[in-house]
This record gives C-alpha cells, sequence and structure tokens, in this order.
C-alpha cells in the first residue's frame, strides 16, 4: 500500500517572474502588504496557537493600539485570514481565530519568525557571518 504526500514546492524566482508577482500592478502586492505588516504578522503570530479574546490579543501584541489592533484585525477578516466570531452575550464576546488559509500562512510564517529571532540581536548590531 502506497501513501500520498502532497508537498508544496518552493517557488523559485523564475516561476515568480512568470506569474508577474515582480510587477507593480500584480494583485499579490496587496496581499504582501497585509501579512507582512509589522502588525499583521504580529497578529498573525499571536492567532498561531489558539483563538483570542480583543483583550487578550492587546495583551498578547504588545505596544498595539486600539484603532491599529481593530484595523488589523479587519483586513486581516477580509482578506480571509482571520475569523471573528461574535457571541451576542452581555458584555459582547469576540474571538479570533486563524481560518484554514490562515493557518496555512502561519505555518510558513513561523519559521521566518523563528529565523528573524534568532538572528535579529546580530543583525542590528552590524555581525557579520562568514
Amino acid at each position: 500500500m502506497s501513501v500520498s504526500v502532497e508537498v508544496t514546492p518552493i517557488p523559485r524566482l523564475s516561476s515568480l517572474l512568470t506569474g508577474g508577482v515582480l510587477s507593480s500592478s500584480c494583485p499579490s502586492r496587496v496581499v504582501l502588504d497585509h501579512v507582512t505588516s509589522k502588525w499583521g504578522v504580529l497578529v498573525l503570530v499571536a492567532l498561531s496557537e489558539r483563538t483570542l479574546r480583543w483583550g487578550e490579543l492587546r495583551k498578547v501584541v504588545e505596544g498595539i493600539s486600539e484603532k491599529m489592533l481593530a484595523s488589523t484585525l479587519r483586513t486581516l477578516e477580509q482578506d480571509g485570514l482571520v475569523d471573528r466570531d461574535a457571541q451576542p452575550t452581555i458584555p459582547p464576546r469576540v474571538d479570533y481565530s486563524l481560518t484554514p488559509l490562515g493557518r496555512e500562512l502561519t505555518d510558513h510564517m513561523l519559521p521566518l519568525m523563528g529565523w528573524i529571532m534568532a538572528n535579529a540581536e546580530g543583525i542590528l548590531q552590524g555581525e557579520r557571518r562568514p
């Protein structure tokens, strides 16, 4: 019995150029802007572990203003990456979680964030590796 495993190939520059991703009119630039904004990345990373309420997100993503959190969540929800579940309770309860598409995205983002964390201090100090 054989088991089929789906492997997503890593795109090479030539395939990205063929798709026009470096073109100023490519729609991927809008999504890239939403996903890789400072707050977009941090909100997605915060939601990668579990569902969070508004106040929990404000605590986990240190330094984000209410206005920026609202804007970032709205954008990520419109992009289909974050799900907003509003409960009709008093006081209102709103939970935020990743959609399947958002989960797939964070599966790719977390290794990059790990690399950034491991190398940030050295990069900021101007260290060069051989």
